[in-house]
């Protein structure tokens, strides 16, 4: 596994994502509680930022429609959206999150 940096620990408020660029890919990190998730910045239904929508419940929500992601899977939740989106292995290490952008845990090819 190659772990990039993709931002301080700080930057992301609990419950609420933020958007990065690691590699070639634009990625939310999104803090549910204590844990630290990526995922592809891009809702599988509507193409707009996944990082914009609410964190609850381990889950994103895309603000267009309503989409909702797991965090864990990528997997929607919910409707419109059908298809999952990437989600990537975080290694937090101290004050610092790192992704791993050349292996996603849920075998989806991100966009």
């Amino acid at each position: 596994m190659t772990y990039e940096r993709a931002c301080a620990l700080d930057e992301v408020q609990a419950d609420q994502a933020l958007a990065v660029t690691v590699g070639r890919y634009d990625i939310a990190i999104a803090r549910n509680g204590d844990e630290v998730f990526a995922i592809e910045n891009t809702c599988s239904h509507a193409e707009v930022a996944l990082s914009e929508g609410e964190v609850a419940d381990c889950q994103i929500e895309c603000w267009l429609h309503g989409s909702m992601f797991d965090l864990r899977t990528g997997k929607p939740t919910n409707f419109p959206a059908t298809e999952p989106v990437a989600t990537f292995p975080v290694d937090v290490r101290g004050t610092e999150i790192f992704v791993d952008t050349e292996t996603t845990l849920n075998g989806v090819t991100p966009a």
